[in-house]
């Protein structure tokens, strides 16, 4: 990929909320005191450790040095160039983006999908875009994703200006299958998760207080802490890719907050099919008939 400037953001003067949601845009045209309330952070900050996977007790906390293992999570630092990177959002800026809620940009490439009702349509779906076809071929390169196959794309820009987040939330099951993989641009970031859960996490004290010291010789848990006042901050470094699976894809839920967008960030994120819609399942026809459309990277936002 050549490399390329990269616009500044045209910062929108309307946006996508409903419900409950909320941008500074909406804020701001509402005035007075909000008839929302934003969720209270969570009491205990534990920071995850990639090298070790490990999620270690925030600095000058309660449970500073205390930690417990977090598996399920994969960070892959550098997946692309600086160049690429550059070239890339140049690119998706070339298509119209779409204002979405908290404050977010959109633009997708998939089918059409009422996940309440569970049906999905493929007309007007064509693939996923041109640009993105080194990007899956580099996936295949690394054993978590040598045979991940998505169907899905969706770039979401978010804008320090708008008031960007994205609530606590788990991705649909039914269509969507077992990994997550989102790729981070334009700059760093960090990925808050967190569990409703009943029932306490078991921790383990790092003998020299550092995270390297987790890999070996762990000591027995010795203290714990209630899941539902936990909170995990995944830090995303510019340029990284993500990876969710297991528990941290279908038990701990994800957020990226206000106050960690500081900059003009946009990630694309890509989606593999589950079960229902792969060789054996039910609707393998229709999920063969996607992936087609998918890979064929002939696609334009929906």
């Amino acid at each position: 990929m050549a490399a390329a400037a990269v616009a500044a953001p045209e910062v929108l003067r309307e946006c996508g909320c409903k419900g409950i949601r909320t941008c500074l845009i909406c804020e701001r045209q509402r005035g007075g005191d909000p008839p929302w309330q934003h969720p209270p952070q969570k009491t205990h900050r534990f920071i995850y450790y990639s090298d070790t996977g490990w999620a270690v007790g925030a600095e000058e906390s309660d449970f500073e040095g205390w930690a417990f293992p977090f598996p399920g999570v994969t960070v892959i630092e550098d997946f692309v160039t600086r160049e690429e990177e550059a070239e890339m959002v140049q690119l998706m800026d070339r298509e119209p983006w779409k204002p979405s809620q908290s404050g977010r940009r959109k633009q997708d490439y998939g089918p059409k999908v009422n996940f309440r009702k569970q049906k999905l349509k493929t007309a007007g779906f064509r693939g996923l875009p041109s640009f993105s076809r080194e990007v899956v071929r580099r996936m295949g390169l690394y054993p978590i994703l040598e045979d991940f196959r998505p169907v899905e794309q969706c770039n979401l820009d978010y804008c320090p200006e708008r008031g960007s987040a994205i609530d606590p939330h788990l991705d649909d099951a039914w269509l969507w299958g077992e990994r997550l993989v989102s790729l981070n641009l334009l700059s760093p970031t960090v990925l808050s998760m967190s569990r409703e859960a009943p029932g306490s996490l078991l921790l383990c004290l790092a003998p020299s207080g550092f995270p390297e010291a987790l890999v070996e010789g762990v000591m027995a848990p010795s203290r714990s802490v209630l899941c539902q006042e936990v909170e995990v901050a995944v830090p995303l470094p510019c340029r990284s890719l993500l990876v969710l699976t297991g528990a941290a894809r279908h038990q701990w839920k994800h957020a990226i907050h206000r106050r960690h967008i500081q900059a003009r960030r946009v990630c694309a994120t890509f989606r593999e099919l589950s079960a229902e819609f792969c060789p054996g399942g039910k609707q393998q026809e229709l999920g063969q008939e996607l992936l087609q459309i998918s890979l064929s990277f002939q696609g334009r936002p929906m």
